[in-house]
């Protein structure tokens, strides 16, 4: 009932048809993040394996994400709009709260997007297309268990009724936070060559600089500061691929 809960939270696929979940259930959604990664990441991976036999590459790897942006719904895209609309703009904690409530998108936000839509762009097309495709399986998995580690390491920064989710995630125990770094992690045992294994440190280093500024300014993380952190860490895991293969 977990991971059911945790696929009609962080897609927008009909898991809800299923059964209906108890709403206690919904706390614990972050627990199970990384297996949305062989979700997501799988099918950006068929996708552009199977997009780039008759498409030119930068085209196929536009439709790669346009297909993961169709099954999130944009969710960790509006986060980072509004992480970076925040923490560009506000000039204090009740400030930057103030701001990324807000659904509209400012200059933060728009430049926001706008480089991290180049940056993976650039940083998938350069790499051979089975590389890429493992990679993109690897990097969501293994990114989404860094991310989610923000729930251990921060309090929230909101009250649970001011939360756009109207709800605030319970921190992992020892075991879940086990299972969620297998599940993570089991991508790159299986698919990744191992020489590509030091790319896992990357989203590690990005996670740990974003929770000190977090730390710092917000004295907690929200619902987008996750979605961002996820995108950041996952970004820093292809760039670090990217590096090895041009070194091999």
């Amino acid at each position: 009932m977990k991971l059911l809960a945790t696929l009609i939270f962080f897609t927008r696929l009909p898991f809800w048809r299923i059964a209906e979940v108890p709403a206690a259930y919904f706390k614990r959604v972050v627990d199970l993040w990384p297996f949305v990664g062989w979700l997501t990441g799988g099918a950006m991976a068929g996708t552009l394996w199977l997009t780039s036999r008759f498409l030119p590459i930068h085209i196929a790897i536009i439709l790669t994400l346009l297909v993961r942006l169709l099954i999130t719904g944009a969710l960790h895209e509006d986060g980072l709009a509004d992480f970076c609309d925040g923490f560009g703009g506000g000039t204090s904690r009740d400030k930057i709260l103030l701001i990324m409530k807000d659904s509209h998108i400012g200059t933060y936000g728009v430049l926001g997007l706008i480089f991290y839509f180049a940056l993976l762009v650039s940083s998938l097309s350069t790499l051979p297309v089975s590389l890429a495709c493992i990679a993109l399986l690897c990097g969501d998995a293994w990114s989404k268990f860094c991310a989610a580690q923000i729930i251990n390491t921060l309090p929230y920064a909101r009250k649970e009724e001011e939360s756009k989710a109207k709800v605030i995630y319970d921190r992992m125990g020892i075991g879940t936070c086990l299972l969620a770094f297998i599940a993570g992690g089991l991508p790159m045992i299986l698919f990744l060559d191992v020489h590509y294994w030091w790319a896992a440190l990357a989203p590690a280093v990005v996670f740990l600089l974003l929770v000190r500024l977090m730390k710092k300014r917000l004295q907690g993380y929200t619902g987008d500061c996750c979605g961002a952190t996820f995108l950041l860490c996952e970004l820093s895991f292809y760039f670090i691929i990217n590096l090895i293969y041009t070194n091999l």
